[in-house]
């Protein structure tokens, strides 16, 4: 399942990230995984969250982010949520891009896994391709 949280910089999104993911701790009995670029959300979110900078593992495009994701599920399965702070930062601001990799990332995880991602943009901004993940 994907989740999106949109918004335009300095919206709130990182800090309704960082309570999902903390309430997510409190509640899942599986992994949960927080990806960004960078160190932002280390220091606020628990110790027990898998946490991972993504110039570490050398994602700079949608498709490196996919494979990513990919290789984390297959080698643990127990892995519940994957919380992503900035996308775009992460993997460039090719809305067509995100929508085919959101298209794919709903595929592999199905209704096991919930996918929450941040996006620096209105909704009125993005193809139907990424809006239709929108709760």
């Amino acid at each position: 399942m994907i989740q999106l949280i949109t918004g335009k910089k300095g919206s709130g999104k990182t800090k309704i990230l960082i309570d999902k993911i903390n309430g997510a701790v409190k509640e899942t009995n599986g992994c949960l995984v927080c990806i960004e670029k960078g160190a932002t959300l280390r220091s606020s979110i628990s110790y027990k969250v898998r946490w991972c900078d993504a110039d570490q593992f050398a994602i700079d495009s949608f498709d490196s982010f996919y494979g990513f994701a990919a290789g984390m599920l297959a080698g643990n399965y127990d892995i519940k949520e994957i919380f992503v702070d900035g996308i775009f930062k992460i993997a460039g601001s090719d809305f067509d891009a995100l929508g085919v990799m959101l298209d794919k990332l709903a595929k592999l995880t199905g209704e096991d896994v919930t996918v929450v991602f941040t996006l620096s943009a209105d909704n009125s901004e993005l193809p139907a391709s990424v809006t239709k993940y929108l709760g």
